[in-house]
């Protein structure tokens, strides 16, 4: 079966989001090559999911960056082949899985401005979709014989379930402590972001691995960071979703700890009780504190910590360059 069955793109840069496109663009052609191997390894992989296909597509072709898979194949670098494209793939793999179930247990109707596998096919259908996502992910790389790559996702996978169990047990407690939020985000985004690092570092030096992974947690953390900023600021039109939809969720974000430690009085908000209306209103709350630009500036500290560690990963000229680029991106996305 072909990309076309299902309506999945083509081409390296499908119409790409920065910060990807830059990245493509700026590197040797080993890079679009591999994605668009990465690419055509998803189509074929989600195509084997016989009834539920048509609805994993749909998260598939949802207008991903795929940064998580090209962190892979940076961090594999020219000599990564065939087991970087894997890693990437299975990496792709978790995070759809992750979003599918996301939404459900979020009631999501909108995923990117476009509806959703739960709101289209119903609760328990989504949940199958994840669940054979994930499943999916583990038969790319044992179907490649990539031990040490399932034992690094299988820990990975774990970690997410933890920081979903986390985000769940906090949920509209407007006390949350900040290194609650961290470890939080931590485990449910900067991990996968950390695991496409250590899979693609391993597949050609598996003894500087480590170094990746400090890498790839803290562009993940500063990623988070600034997603949660955008829920705040918006505009709709841009996020596709209502301003405050965290809040709304009951789910505590760094600009509220921040703006709640400068005004003490946005204890006295009762998220429960939140429509969106009254959550737009919150947002401009935060907002007028100054929180906003405090967790940018923590999110660009991180960023700068992330690539001043890439000095001793033992990367060449090129790789260091094009994960600085893309780690730069992660904040002009957001600026």
């Amino acid at each position: 079966m072909n990309g076309e069955r299902l309506g999945v793109p083509s081409g390296s840069s499908r119409s790409a989001p920065e910060p990807v496109t830059a990245v493509i663009e700026g590197a040797g052609a080993w890079l679009p090559l591999g994605l668009e191997q990465v690419e055509s390894g998803l189509t074929a992989a989600v195509n084997r999911g016989g009834p539920l296909s048509e609805d994993a597509v749909t998260t598939l072709t949802a207008g991903g960056k795929r940064m998580r898979p090209m962190l892979v194949l940076l961090c594999a670098g020219p000599g990564g082949g065939e087991p970087a494209v894997r890693a990437g793939v299975a990496v792709e793999l978790v995070h759809m899985a992750s979003l599918v179930h996301d939404d459900v247990l979020d009631r999501a109707p909108l995923r990117r401005g476009k509806p959703t596998v739960f709101s289209e096919s119903g609760r328990g259908r989504a949940t199958s979709v994840g669940d054979q996502l994930f499943a999916t992910a583990f038969r790319v790389l044992v179907d490649g014989g990539d031990q040490t790559a399932v034992t690094e996702l299988s820990r990975t996978a774990v970690d997410l379930a933890r920081g979903e169990l986390m985000q769940r047990r906090g949920a509209f407690d407007l006390a949350l402590a900040e290194e609650d939020y961290i470890e939080r985000c931590s485990l449910k985004t900067g991990r996968l972001f950390e695991a496409a690092c250590v899979l693609g570092r391993s597949t050609v030096s598996p003894d500087q691995a480590g170094v990746m992974s400090a890498f790839g947690n803290r562009i993940g953390l500063a990623f988070q960071m600034l997603d949660d900023v955008l829920d705040v600021a918006g505009p709709p039109e841009r996020t596709g979703k209502a301003r405050g939809t965290d809040l709304l969720d009951g789910t505590v974000t760094l600009p509220y700890i921040v703006a709640r430690d400068i005004e003490p009085d946005l204890t006295q908000v009762d998220l429960r009780s939140l429509d969106e209306t009254a959550a737009e209103a919150l947002c401009e709350r935060i907002g007028e504190t100054g929180a906003l630009d405090r967790v940018r500036e923590r999110a660009m500290g991180l960023i700068e910590e992330a690539k001043q560690g890439l000095s001793s990963a033992g990367l060449d000229s090129e790789q260091r360059e094009l994960l600085e680029l893309i780690a730069d991106g992660v904040v002009l996305r957001y600026s």
